[in-house]
């Protein structure tokens, strides 16, 4: 909606409405203000109805039993006063949220992404995270062989460990049902992430929005979480 269109139009009705009073006041003739009260009306109605449907239903203006007018002034106010406060409602009275502070990411995404947030180059912040996670998991396993999605489908694989293949093992008894399932999860998360957020940072153009990157940094500080608690087994 044009907030500022509507007040605007409903302002410049309210005055209409003075003017035709002050005419009436004083036993002028009240034809042109009528007429321009009655131009103005439909628009009016058609402000307080999407504001309220509950509001003008019969219309703002109507006939007296004497032949006067009669004004519902006070629908109008009521709509100059809602669409006035409208964004003060939706800051004040918006429902608590959680938040979620990015200085809490784990320390491999945050301290590699800060730098680039701070400046508001979101969409090299979510490429910094993403090269950290992979420079710490190359170092974590001593390969420089694999990168990215390559290296964490190596990392999490099920397969035994080879020489110079060493791989990662979520902490626990390796037959229980729910670590390997976590196994899996972490292993189709890691190459989602790498796939999904990683290539797009770093190789299309334009940026992310703040949203778009707290997000996406948040997932691969889960990432980086599963991989920094997960047991080497070579």
């Amino acid at each position: 909606m044009d907030r500022d269109w509507m007040h605007l139009r409903l302002e410049a009705f309210a005055g209409l409405i003075t003017e035709y009073w002050k005419i009436r006041q004083v036993n002028g003739d009240t034809s042109v203000a009528k007429m321009r009260l009655y131009e103005a009306e439909p628009t009016v109605v058609k402000i307080l109805q999407s504001l309220d449907p509950r509001i003008a239903e019969a219309g703002v203006l109507g006939d007296t039993d004497w032949g006067g007018l009669s004004i519902s002034e006070s629908e109008v106010r009521r709509g100059i006063g809602m669409l006035a406060d409208m964004d003060e409602w939706a800051i004040r009275l918006a429902p608590d949220a959680p938040s979620l502070p990015a200085d809490k990411f784990h320390s491999w995404v945050w301290d590699a992404a800060r730098t680039f947030w701070e400046s508001k180059h979101y969409r090299a912040a979510v490429h910094a995270a993403a090269t950290s996670i992979n420079a710490h998991l190359q170092d974590k396993l001593g390969r420089r062989d694999l990168s990215d999605a390559k290296l964490v489908q190596e990392a999490f694989s099920d397969k035994a460990p080879e020489t110079g293949k060493p791989r990662l093992r979520i902490p626990g008894d390796q037959t229980d049902p729910g670590v390997q399932t976590r196994q899996r999860g972490a292993l189709a998360l890691g190459q989602g992430a790498f796939s999904a957020l990683r290539n797009p940072a770093a190789h299309e153009t334009g940026d992310l929005t703040e949203q778009e990157t707290l997000e996406q940094l948040a997932t691969f500080s889960v990432v980086a979480r599963f991989i920094d608690q997960c047991q080497v087994v070579t």
